[in-house]
């Protein structure tokens, strides 16, 4: 059974109305990625803030000099913050970006189902656990928190940044549930 067939449940602009630079980043996304993902079309809806996002993602997720985290780290964040969540749009997406990154589909599904059945190294683990937590009680982390971290070998920025991945998915989590946003039908088939 296929889901369903909707984007967002708002009312999206055409792509011929949108302002030149985001539409000139839409079409760099299907040249580089064969599509455009489902969220940056939900976006266009406010301009301001399809920049805002795609300026944020870019930096948290694909930066490599201003963060240590590895990109298939942040992946494993987003979708374990998404699982607890329940986003289906950013389990989806970022589940095919763990099979993808690790080459391995099985944790791509353990990502997103329970991570806590995955074989993990005892940093990916802890990394994990504190994502987990800040998402579902963040009122409770304290400094074992972290200190757990930085026994596991992370440092005070790394701690910043596991934070700061955890947190961005939490808020487009709550956006994608808000729009009830569906990810792009590709992403099911592929890495598998």
């Amino acid at each position: 059974m296929p889901q369903p067939t909707h984007i967002a449940r708002t009312a999206l602009p055409e792509r011929e109305t949108l302002e030149e630079d985001v539409r000139k980043y839409l079409e760099l996304c299907e040249e580089k990625l064969g599509m455009v993902p489902n969220v940056l079309t939900s976006y266009t809806v406010k301009p301001g803030k399809f920049r805002t996002f795609t300026r944020f993602y870019n930096q948290l997720m694909l930066d490599e000099d201003d963060c240590n985290l590895t990109k298939l780290e942040r992946e494993m964040i987003a979708v374990v913050t998404s699982s607890a969540n329940r986003c289906y749009y950013c389990l989806i997406a970022h589940g095919q970006a763990v099979r993808e990154l690790s080459g391995d589909p099985q944790l791509g599904e353990m990502m997103v189902t329970n991570y806590r059945v995955a074989e993990l190294s005892g940093r990916q683990r802890a990394m994990l656990d504190f994502a987990w937590k800040l998402t579902k009680t963040p009122h409770d982390i304290g400094e074992p928190d972290r200190q757990a971290l930085r026994d596991a070998g992370f440092s005070d920025g790394d701690i910043f940044d596991i934070g700061d991945v955890s947190a961005f998915f939490n808020y487009t989590n709550r956006v994608a549930h808000a729009i009830d946003m569906m990810p792009n039908p590709e992403y099911h088939a592929k890495n598998r």
